[in-house]
């Protein structure tokens, strides 16, 4: 079986109990570790992360542990950056093994082609948001960055994060979800024309867990929610793409 999940947004501060949601992801994994074959993380899985060349942020020891085991087990776990984890380079491919992957990827998958993104790189986005985008991928700017105390960074960027997450009106944040989603719809019929080989896109960001036929060839698009709220994920067993829910057993 295939495991596709994203937005974790685990050490997140607006979560009330960070430590429980981490056991929530862990036990999750655990749980897959029989059947899986292969496991996608399609990004924001950490709310922030800045990988510094000798230093690494303290915190995630159980999630990355949980990954470590699957990985460990022969597992290939791929992790493609998100706008929240975009700045993570080589370590955890060095200490346990996943592929980190930046930016879309089409894919081979059990004999089926996907196209798989966070979201954010795909389709229409705003010049803002464009802009915003170069300037976290380019590497002066990283550097610049990376010459900033992590007090200063750890604290603008948690606060930024909460900020948008919790002082947005949700109605603001209900149409901006459907205008993103309907620009991810005019992109999959751009693509497939040009890609007519592709079945399968699979897609994070939105936080809407949502699974839906594109075309009368069958082609499907699965926007994989978040850990938030929802606990959904999605499989693919080579013949069908499936979105679920977690249940968390007490």
């Amino acid at each position: 079986m295939i495991y596709f999940l994203s937005d974790l947004h685990l050490g997140a501060k607006y979560f009330n109990n960070p430590r429980e949601k981490e056991l929530a992801v862990v036990s999750f994994l655990d749980s897959i570790a029989a059947d899986a074959e292969e496991v996608y993380l399609l990004g924001d899985i950490l709310d922030y992360w800045y990988e510094y060349k000798n230093v690494v942020p303290r915190g995630y020891v159980r999630f990355f542990a949980a990954i470590a085991r699957l990985t460990d087990a022969g597992i290939p776990v791929y992790w493609m950056t998100g706008n929240h984890d975009v700045w993570l380079f080589d370590y955890l491919t060095t200490e346990i093994g996943i592929t980190v992957y930046k930016g879309a990827l089409q894919k081979e998958i059990k004999g089926v082609q996907f196209l798989l993104s966070h979201g954010d790189d795909v389709g229409y986005q705003p010049p803002m948001y464009r802009f915003m985008r170069w300037c976290f991928h380019n590497r002066v700017c990283q550097w610049l960055y990376a010459n900033l105390h992590p007090r200063i960074t750890y604290g603008v960027a948690h606060g930024w994060s909460s900020s948008n997450r919790t002082h947005r009106k949700p109605t603001a944040v209900k149409k901006e979800i459907e205008v993103c989603y309907a620009n991810l719809l005019r992109f999959t019929e751009a693509y497939s024309q040009q890609h007519p080989e592709v079945r399968h896109y699979v897609m994070g960001h939105l936080h809407l867990a949502k699974h839906a036929t594109l075309d009368e060839q069958g082609r499907t698009i699965t926007i994989l929610g978040d850990w938030i709220t929802q606990n959904t994920y999605a499989t693919f067993d080579g013949k069908e793409m499936r979105l679920h829910t977690y249940a968390p057993k007490n």
